[in-house]
């Protein structure tokens, strides 16, 4: 479905208030292994306690925002649309931009689209998909898609995504890597600078493409001193400019050096940059034929400052992830709690409107929810 934001300006803070509601009692029970995929309506007309709330939920499906099924029970559902709404109206009331413009890319998992912010500085917002092609194929690839099956996981997949990637950009910008600057995030969607040139894939020529190669191989190195391994670090991921700088792109499914696949994974991102020069620019590689020439990871010496650690990337530990785990299941519950005496970089992590979460009590609506499914399960 393609996002039109025509409907944003009509809609009112009731209805916002109604969406959020959806939400969170969908999320509520997403963290446990029974799935509240359908909320009940008389559910959502009690916890949302508007005079309206009936007519908001009719609206709100008339416009594919909700999803209204009624083959179980009387309930709705939160579209992907309707998500999209939550993560930009909350973009858009703290300010980080005002105008929403084209959309200029869009990969397997993610949409890029120009946003303009007050001063007229434009910037990049990446709304994250996952499953949007393969929900087989996210599952094997991302760690922290297991145990995830109802559909409903795939919205706070893709916040989990958001939430992993504005972590690593942030942290690599301050290592001076090239990447975009993180500027916000909520939810699934991830706004950043607007990086300036073209996907590597796209190029034909370059002056000096045996430079590039040895800066792309230098990045891929660079990144497994600081402990971390891209994991899809290829010529769609890869931004180059006219004066040839090269800029990462995409990080959500990096790993620790320590993961135990990490070999595997080091040696296809290498492998990927030399199959890619040497088809499209012609480059020999003579002294790199044989598997001993290559680079291998056991070589490289980690740095005493590793990233893979402060990000408690996948596969540090067990330990480690199983924290990260639930660091990401308590997503907007842990950040709400926190919201009054919160920092700057709290703001980014913001799950849901400030507005709508002290419109309702969180606890509360893990009663309700529970009630129903205990409910359920005795009829």
């Amino acid at each position: 479905m393609k996002l039109d934001l025509n409907l944003l300006r009509s809609l009112s803070p009731d209805h916002f208030k109604v969406l959020a509601t959806v939400e969170r009692a969908m999320k509520k029970d997403g963290m446990k292994k029974k799935k509240l995929d359908l909320v009940p309506s008389h559910l959502i007309c009690r916890i949302a306690a508007l005079k309206g709330t009936e007519k908001a939920l009719k609206y709100l499906a008339c416009h594919d925002l909700l999803h209204h099924d009624s083959s179980k029970y009387d309930g709705y559902r939160l579209t992907s649309l309707g998500y999209d709404y939550l993560a930009i109206k909350n973009l858009v009331d703290r300010g980080v931009f005002v105008e929403f413009g084209l959309q200029i890319g869009e990969g397997k998992e993610s949409e890029i689209h120009e946003v303009r912010t007050k001063d007229g500085t434009l910037l990049a917002l990446k709304v994250h998909r996952l499953g949007k092609t393969s929900f087989r194929a996210v599952k094997l690839k991302r760690d922290y898609s297991k145990h995830r099956n109802s559909s409903c996981d795939w919205f706070f997949l893709s916040s989990s995504a958001a939430r992993y990637e504005f972590a690593f950009m942030k942290a690599l910008k301050q290592h001076d890597f090239p990447v975009p600057s993180a500027v916000a995030f909520n939810r699934h969607c991830v706004v950043m600078s607007l990086v300036e040139g073209y996907p590597l894939v796209q190029v034909k020529q370059l002056q000096n493409p045996e430079a590039a190669f040895d800066t792309i191989i230098g990045l891929i190195v660079r990144l497994a001193e600081h402990g971390l391994i891209h994991c899809d670090f290829n010529e769609y991921n890869l931004m180059i400019d006219d004066d040839e700088k090269i800029t990462m792109i995409d990080f959500p499914q990096m790993v620790s050096v320590s993961h135990p696949n990490a070999q595997m994974y080091f040696d296809r991102d290498v492998e990927c940059v030399f199959k890619f020069f040497k088809k499209r620019f012609d480059l020999s590689f003579e002294d790199h034929n044989t598997d001993e020439s290559r680079i291998c990871l056991s070589s490289i010496a980690k740095d005493a400052d590793c990233l893979d650690k402060e990000l408690a990337a996948s596969g540090f530990t067990k330990k480690d992830l199983e924290d990260n785990q639930q660091f990401i299941g308590e997503g907007i519950e842990q950040n709400s709690s926190d919201r009054d005496g919160g920092t700057e970089d709290d703001e980014c992590v913001s799950g849901t409107n400030e507005e709508n979460i002290k419109s309702f009590d969180a606890l509360h609506l893990q009663d309700q929810v529970e009630m129903f499914i205990l409910s359920q399960e005795t009829s």
